[in-house]
C-alpha cells in the first residue's frame, strides 16, 4: 500500500515537532454482504474502505490524524496534523529506518473470498433456508446474512517496526421463528472464522440451519424459567462470552491503570477457583478474533491471565506496556483506520479440567442448564453483570429436562470465578463476537469447557 521510502519520511514529519512516538496504520479492506428473509435474497452489497491513521505521541499526549488520501502528500499532512496535535514547537528532524518484520500467519487462506461469485454466497443463504424449513411445519421465519472481508494491513513506526499482514475473514449468522399454541419463539445460531471461503467445505451449513430451527420449535414447549439462586451448568462453548465480559474487560491494562477494574494490582491474588485457567490467545488458527500481528504491529502471542485461579498477568497494548517498561502482549486493537488503537481481547477462553461433561449434569440434584447465552453487560469496576439465557433447561435429579422460557442469569464476575466447582474436559470454542468499547467494535473469540457455578441468580417467572 506504502512504499516503505514514503513511511520513512512520513514519520520523519510526524517526529519533527520533537514527539517521543510515532506510527502509521494503514489498511486497504474488501468486503461483500448478503442478505435473505422470507425466503428472498434482500440485498448483495460490496464495499471497499481504504486510509491510514497516524498517531503522535509526545509525553502524555496523543495527536492522531486519518485520512483516505494515500499518497505522499496526503500522509505528510496527516502526519503534520498529527505532530501539530501532539505537541507545538520544532523538535528538528528524525531519520527512520524501517526494518520489514517476518509475520507468521495462524493460518493459511486458500480461498480468499472477494475472488468467489457472489452467486456462490447467496446459493448458502438459500440452502440455509431450505433447510431450516424443513425440520418443522412450525418454522414460519428465516433470516440469514452472509459478510467478509478481506482485509491488508500495513504498520510502521518510529520504533523501526514494519510490519503487513491480510486478513480474511467469513461469517453466516441464522435466525429462526416458530409459531405455536404458546405463541413464537426464535432460534440462532452462527458461524464466524478467519480463513477464506474454503470454511464452506468444512462446516455443514444445512446442520447450522436445522440447529436454529430445533432451538426454536423446542421453545415452543419451554416453561417459566426459575427464579433465585441455583447451581448453573453451562455448556461447552456458549459460556465463553460470559468470561470475555465478567472478566476479560477487567484484565485489560487500560482499565487496570485508570482504578477500574476490580482486578486493579492483584497480580499474585487467588482470584478464582483453583480449577479455573483464563487465557487470551491471538494465534488460534482460524478463529474470529485470530490475528497474525494486532493493530499495532506486533505479534499476537497466547497469554495466560489467570492461572489455577491465580491471577498472573494483565493484557497490554503497546502504550501501557510502553510505561511499564515491558513488552507488548499483541493486544494492541482498533476497529479500523480511523480509530486509535487501545488494550483489546482476541480469543479468551477457560481452558479444559478433568471432569466428564456427564459427571457434572448428574451430580446436580436441581439447577439450570445453559445451553446457550445471549448478549449481557458488565460494570468492571465492580464485576457485576447481567446476560441472557436463550436456550436453558431445567436440572431434575441429575438430568436435564424440560426447556426454559429466556431468563436472565445476574451475578458477579469475580464471585462466579470463585464458585466454580466443576470444569469439564471438552472445551470448544463458540461463534463469532463483535467486543464494544469506547465506541468501537472488533471480532472477538470466546470458548470454554462444559462447567458448573455452585451458584448463580436466575431472573426467571416461576417459583
Amino acid at each position: 500500500m506504502i512504499d516503505q521510502d514514503v513511511c520513512q519520511r512520513v514519520l520523519a514529519r510526524a517526529m519533527s515537532t520533537g514527539a517521543d512516538f510515532a506510527e502509521i496504520y494503514a489498511e486497504d479492506k474488501r468486503s461483500t454482504s448478503a442478505g435473505l428473509d422470507d425466503g428472498k435474497v434482500e440485498q448483495v452489497t460490496s464495499g471497499r474502505d481504504r486510509g491510514a491513521g497516524i498517531r503522535v505521541i509526545a509525553g502524555e499526549t496523543t495527536g492522531f490524524a486519518h485520512t483516505s488520501d494515500l499518497t505522499e502528500d496526503g500522509l505528510l499532512a496527516a502526519a503534520g496534523a498529527a505532530a501539530a496535535a501532539a505537541r507545538q514547537g520544532d523538535g528538528g528532524t528524525r531519520t527512520i529506518a524501517l526494518t520489514k518484520a517476518t509475520v507468521r500467519r495462524p493460518q493459511p487462506v486458500e480461498r480468499y473470498p472477494d475472488g468467489v461469485a457472489k452467486a456462490d454466497k447467496v446459493e448458502l443463504l438459500r440452502r440455509i433456508d431450505e433447510s431450516a424449513r424443513a425440520a418443522g411445519g412450525e418454522i414460519v421465519q428465516v433470516s440469514a446474512g452472509y459478510g467478509d472481508s478481506v482485509k491488508r494491513v500495513l504498520v510502521a513506526n518510529s520504533d523501526g517496526l514494519l510490519a503487513e499482514d491480510d486478513v480474511a475473514r467469513c461469517l453466516l449468522r441464522i435466525s429462526t421463528v416458530a409459531d405455536g399454541d404458546t405463541g413464537q419463539q426464535t432460534g440462532f445460531t452462527s458461524l464466524g472464522h478467519t480463513i477464506g471461503f474454503e470454511v464452506f467445505d468444512q462446516v455443514d451449513v444445512e446442520e447450522l440451519a436445522r440447529d436454529a430451527a430445533r432451538q426454536a420449535i423446542t421453545k415452543l414447549g419451554a416453561r417459566p424459567a426459575p427464579s433465585g439462586s441455583l447451581p448453573v451448568v453451562i455448556k461447552h462453548g456458549t459460556g465463553g462470552v460470559l468470561f470475555h465480559e465478567a472478566c476479560g474487560h477487567g484484565l485489560e491494562a487500560d482499565f487496570v491503570a485508570k482504578g477500574a477494574s476490580v482486578y486493579a494490582e492483584r497480580t499474585g491474588e487467588l482470584v478464582a477457583s483453583p480449577l479455573v485457567t483464563v487465557v487470551d490467545d491471538g494465534t488460534m488458527a482460524g478463529e474470529w478474533g485470530t490475528l497474525a500481528i494486532d493493530d499495532e504491529g506486533h505479534a499476537t502471542q497466547r497469554n495466560p491471565l489467570i492461572e489455577a485461579g491465580v491471577l498472573t498477568d494483565y493484557m497490554w497494548d503497546f502504550q501501557r506496556s510502553r510505561k511499564q517498561g515491558r513488552a507488548p502482549s499483541g493486544n494492541g486493537r482498533r476497529q479500523s483506520y480511523a480509530h486509535l488503537p487501545m488494550v483489546r481481547m482476541t480469543n479468551t477462553f477457560v481452558t479444559d479440567g478433568d471432569s466428564d461433561p456427564d459427571d457434572i449434569v448428574r451430580s446436580t440434584e436441581r439447577g439450570v442448564y445453559v445451553a446457550r447465552l445471549g448478549g449481557g453487560s458488565v460494570n468492571t469496576a465492580t464485576g457485576d453483570f447481567v446476560f441472557g439465557m436463550t436456550e436453558a433447561y431445567l436440572i431434575e435429579h441429575g438430568e436435564i429436562t424440560a426447556p426454559l422460557r429466556e431468563a436472565n442469569l445476574i451475578g458477579n464476575g469475580p464471585q462466579a470465578l470463585r464458585d466454580i466447582d466443576a470444569v469439564g474436559n471438552d472445551f470448544v470454542m463458540g461463534g463469532p463476537g463483535t467486543c464494544g468499547k469506547d465506541g468501537q467494535g472488533v471480532p472477538v473469540g470466546t470458548g470454554q469447557p462444559t462447567l458448573r457455578v455452585s451458584k448463580m441468580t436466575i431472573g426467571g417467572t416461576a417459583a
